[in-house]
């Protein structure tokens, strides 16, 4: 077994990549025992998943979680919406943050903490084309220096 009391189990790579992440909370889901199992076997997908503020309830939209193998009638629709846990002051502070132009929520890894299926979500704005072409270079002269370095120190 596992060391670690955190296990992530899916992750949303492109959301660091499209987006500005300006906070992250931890949230709760609201699952059903198969979806659980399923997620555990790592058939969980984050991509093009987001988060919304319905009736002062966080909903997390588009999340697809392929149905339990050895499931039966309890499985449910892959892409039903599910409630996120939080507390009613950090919704209050989500809502405030959605409310701002350019914001949105968007879930960033689905992870495992003591046992209980947790969600980091991210209060994130949208990066332009140009902002994404910056990043790419700045990783890339990163990388560049670091191999400089390891060529370096070995001679």
């Amino acid at each position: 077994m596992n060391d670690k009391k955190n296990k992530t189990l899916a992750e949303n790579r492109k959301a660091r990549h499209e987006y500005f992440i300006e906070e992250v909370y931890e949230a709760g889901i609201e699952l059903v025992g198969t979806e659980v199992k399923s997620i555990r076997m790592g058939s969980a997908n984050l991509r093009d998943s987001y988060a919304d503020i319905v009736n002062g309830e966080v909903i997390l939209k588009n999340m697809h979680i392929s149905p339990y193998e050895r499931g039966n009638i309890f499985n449910k629709d892959p892409l039903r919406d599910r409630r996120l846990l939080l507390h009613k002051s950090e919704i209050l502070k989500l809502e405030q943050f959605t409310a701002q132009e350019g914001y949105t929520l968007v879930p960033l890894s689905l992870y495992l903490k003591n046992g209980i299926v947790k969600v980091a979500l991210a209060v994130a704005k949208g990066k332009k084309n140009y902002d994404k072409r910056d990043t790419m270079l700045e990783k890339a002269a990163k990388r560049d220096i670091e191999r400089e370095f390891k060529e370096r120190g070995r001679y």
